[in-house]
């Protein structure tokens, strides 16, 4: 939806100047945001992104996660149902997308949500949801990489018929010593980013194209194999295994909004912004509840447990052959690692705009002047990420990311209904319908995927913030711009 409000003024805005509690309120002004967009310490980011390579990057962020690693997590916990749980976190991923979609066209810029709520919230809320999204995007691409090991070694097996140690395929408390295939994946996502926004967004479009080609022929061999009595207890362990299966998915549409990161780095944000999100959620939500469904009904729901490498298993029961199995691995293969390289894209961004509102070190907002990219950022997220994928089980990584994730898509839901109130005559490229309900129903299903997440995910999600409210008040507070600026 179209909405012809007034430009932003050709100046550049100041930030208000605040003290004492106030000074936790301080919003820094639209206008000066997108004034900033693309400055950074010794260069700046280059304007090189199109429509299709923002939805590439979109989905590239997204397709892979739910189907190809956390599948055998959520079918045990919902049994056959587990379409049904695709299709409410995929609701849920909507309502938050929607939100995205509106702010993104109207603040076009490389912070994502954190510099939503930085805008309208201020500045202690854009530090909380800032420190929320290091980790959902640093924590996941960790998470994702867990996973890439389990299908190189499927892949390994079926083409040269050997396979890495378990010492070396699994953190420690997984059986194994130190996961290297996770941390190999993560510094080749590493050398591609070094190169350049447009270099990489060329091999993660080249990547999806492969992760959905793998992803239609897994169903159309699975489906020679589909059963209807593997549907017969639709729902075996009751409604609320829906929900917590859900909350547990909703890590799988972690990624559409990667595309709100590169709002710096597109050649028209305000126009391919909203509809690269849009586009990227119609196509994954497709995907993941077709494939689920062929999943499900080829395979007895019980048989997941455990399996992390599932949809291979699945190919190779119905055809009686290891070739396609293979043939699939080598698919998640390059999928996983396309989820790697722009996860780990997003959070470099980032970490940027937080670097320039001098949140975090200036170092994380350092460009270099040849290539156009943050490289000191990039390194120093990329040693950070390998190592916590090479270290930590795959099961805590999921249901941490998941609810920082939640927490930072409800802030986005509100952040939209504050800024048309606040600034109903901003340039808006699209507009969430409804006014807000839809926001609001974002919220409400953030609130409840939260709610549905077990004690010990509260506890480390609660250690975490605990730890980002004492950096922000002994660092960020004193360091911000907008607090220096006041001087």
């Amino acid at each position: 939806m179209l909405d012809q409000g007034t430009a932003p003024p050709a100046t550049e805005p100041s930030a208000p100047k605040a003290s004492g509690l106030s000074a936790l309120t301080r919003r820094k002004p639209v206008e000066l945001l997108v004034a900033e967009g693309g400055q950074g310490e010794g260069g700046s980011l280059r304007r090189s992104l199109s429509m299709w390579q923002l939805t590439m990057i979109s989905i590239g962020a997204t397709l892979g996660t739910g189907i190809f690693v956390v599948l055998g997590e959520a079918v045990p916990l919902a049994g056959p149902a587990v379409t049904l749980a695709f299709v409410f976190a995929g609701l849920t991923a909507l309502f938050s997308a929607l939100s995205y979609a509106e702010l993104a066209g109207t603040i076009p810029v490389a912070g994502s949500s954190y510099s939503y709520a930085y805008a309208t919230m201020g500045e202690l809320v854009a530090w909380v949801c800032g420190w929320c999204l290091l980790l959902e995007y640093g924590v996941s691409v960790a998470a994702v990489a867990v996973g890439w090991g389990d299908y190189l070694n499927e892949l390994l097996d079926g083409t040269i018929g050997v396979t890495l140690p378990a010492a070396l395929t699994a953190p420690p408390g997984d059986g194994g010593i130190f996961n290297l295939p996770a941390l190999i994946v993560v510094l080749l996502a590493m050398v591609f980013l070094l190169g350049g926004a447009k270099e990489s967004a060329r091999a993660n479009t080249i990547m999806v194209v492969v992760k959905i080609a793998a992803l239609v022929l897994f169903c159309a061999i699975g489906f020679m194999g589909f059963t209807s009595g593997n549907y017969s207890d639709f729902m075996p362990l009751g409604v609320s295994s829906v929900g917590a299966a859900g909350a547990i998915l909703f890590f799988s549409y972690i990624g559409f909004d990667a595309a709100s990161t590169a709002g710096e780095e597109a050649k028209d944000p305000k126009r391919d912004l909203p509809r690269a999100i849009m586009l990227s959620l119609v196509v994954v939500t497709a995907l993941y509840v077709l494939v689920a469904a062929v999943a499900v009904g080829a395979w007895d729901w019980k048989k997941f447990e455990g399996s992390e490498a599932s949809l291979a298993a699945i190919m190779n029961d119905v055809t009686g052959q290891s070739f396609w199995g293979t043939l699939l691995a080598a698919g998640a293969v390059i999928s996983i690692a396309s989820v790697v390289l722009t996860v780990l894209y997003g959070q470099t961004r980032i970490l940027f705009a937080m670097s320039r509102d001098g949140l975090v070190p200036k170092a994380f907002g350092k460009v270099n002047p040849k290539t156009g990219t943050p490289r000191v950022n990039t390194v120093i997220v990329s040693l950070f990420c390998g190592v916590l994928a090479a270290a930590v089980p795959l099961g805590e990584l999921v249901n941490a990311t998941s609810i920082g994730t939640l927490f930072a898509f409800a802030l986005v839901n509100i952040a939209v209904i504050v800024l048309r109130f606040t600034q109903p005559n901003l340039q808006r490229s699209f507009k969430v319908p409804f006014g807000p309900l839809f926001p609001v129903l974002g919220f409400l299903f953030c609130g409840y995927s939260m709610y549905s997440l077990d004690m010990i995910t509260w506890v480390v999600f609660g250690v975490w913030m605990a730890v980002g409210l004492v950096v922000y008040f002994v660092y960020g507070m004193r360091r911000s711009r907008l607090a220096t600026a006041e001087k």
